[in-house]
């Protein structure tokens, strides 16, 4: 049986997206990690202890557990975390030491892939990468988050050490190819997927009941709040738009050292143009409950300033909900512009006013792009993923590891 060492050093799949630093990436790991479970793959997800009375060891279902490896304090901030990473190999490598080999590495952020280059060449394994976000990517969009220089610098020794990047979407491959000078050879495009069990159509009355909202036209945010989700751009749309009645919905809540800080600017920019009446703030849902709030939603806004990839639009078209993105990063390859969802330039707050009014002004039109991003949206599993991972585990596994 292939078996894998995946390491999330910063975030773990047991926590619900939404909350601190957790979003698409614990949606993404948890997902993944359990679809290769039921292809058959043994996966072993580390994750830094975050919490005095968690167990050394737990297991979601059989195949995948979670380990929690002692690095720092439980409450470390996410700033002091490049400290504690050499701690985290450590102890990945002596839970590994003890039980049985495993085939490959994968990590996740480039945190977990400074663990993994270490640990590759201390152990002879192939490296697999998955960046999620990448610092000069950031950086491009004016949103580095306080990164260090030497998040670049590491991501770019991962990156010519890892034998594959995984890369969401033909923009993320680009973009480790333009910025850090990837061999085009080594990246898969591994696109995630959607759990359509939770995530697909439903009757958007009933929904609207069970969530106590009206009859009003309901716009929808999803996603953590801090600058890059630009939340606040969500806010200044809904005041420049036609429908006065109409509700934005935000779901997440403060996310990084800046996340509180941006909370109160949004609430600031609500005050500001006279819709706080008009926006209600809800706090992170379970996961699979998100399907409730995209069914309930006119249109859902993804106004981010970069995404590797979009989980929550990809989300809302299989609950059929139309979309209005961002034209930025993996939006660009979810969304089919004026066929299954609406792609923005710029963040002009009435360009995305007028986008979000028509869809209301015309039904016919948005049910039709609900449908298409239904279809769409369908192309998109776990267990495809999944599939396409453990062949090429296996593959690396019987190949000799790239040198750095």
């Amino acid at each position: 049986m292939t078996s894998i060492a995946m390491l999330s050093l910063h975030t773990s799949p047991l926590v619900q997206p939404g909350v601190g630093d957790s979003g698409g990436m614990n949606v993404y790991v948890r997902e993944l990690a359990g679809s290769l479970a039921r292809a058959g793959v043994d996966v072993t997800v580390f994750v830094r202890r975050w919490r005095h009375e968690l167990p050394d060891v737990v297991e979601p279902e059989p195949g995948f557990r979670v380990v929690h490896v002692d690095a720092g304090a439980v409450d470390l901030a996410k700033e002091d975390l490049p400290d504690v990473v050499d701690s985290f190999a450590d102890g990945v490598r002596t839970y590994l030491d003890a039980t049985a080999p495993v085939s490959a590495i994968h990590a996740n952020y480039w945190l977990s892939g400074v663990a993994g280059h270490r640990l590759k060449h201390e152990l002879g394994l192939p490296l697999i990468s998955t960046f999620h976000t990448l610092a000069r990517v950031k950086a491009e969009t004016g949103d580095d988050g306080g990164d260090p220089e030497r998040r670049a610098e590491a991501e770019a020794t991962v990156i010519g050490c890892s034998d594959r990047m995984l890369a969401s979407c033909q923009a993320e491959a680009d973009q480790l190819v333009e910025l850090y000078g990837a061999d085009p050879d080594r990246i898969e495009q591994v696109p995630p997927g959607v759990d359509h069990a939770f995530f697909s159509p439903g009757d958007r009355t009933g929904a609207r009941a069970a969530l106590n909202l009206g009859p009003e036209p309901v716009v929808l945010f999803v996603g953590r709040i801090q600058p890059l989700k630009q939340a606040d751009l969500a806010v200044s749309a809904l005041a420049h738009m036609r429908h006065n009645d109409a509700t934005l919905v935000v779901v997440g809540g403060p996310s990084g050292t800046d996340g509180h800080t941006e909370l109160a600017r949004v609430h600031a920019v609500a005050d500001q143009l006279g819709v706080t009446g008009r926006v209600r703030f809800v706090p992170p849902q379970p996961h699979h409950l998100l399907s409730s709030w995209y069914r309930a939603a006119d249109v859902v806004v993804v106004p981010s300033r970069s995404e590797s990839f979009g989980l929550v639009a990809l989300e809302a078209a299989a609950c059929g909900t139309p979309v209005v993105a961002a034209a930025v990063g993996g939006l660009t390859s979810i969304i089919d512009d004026g066929r299954t969802g609406i792609l923005v330039d710029g963040t002009d707050p009435m360009v995305w006013a007028r986008h979000v009014d028509a869809l209301i002004d015309d039904p016919q039109a948005a049910r039709a792009m609900s449908e298409a991003a239904v279809v769409r949206a369908r192309g998109y599993t776990w267990p495809t993923a999944a599939g396409r991972l453990r062949r090429l585990y296996t593959d690396l596994a019987q190949r000799t590891p790239v040198v750095c």
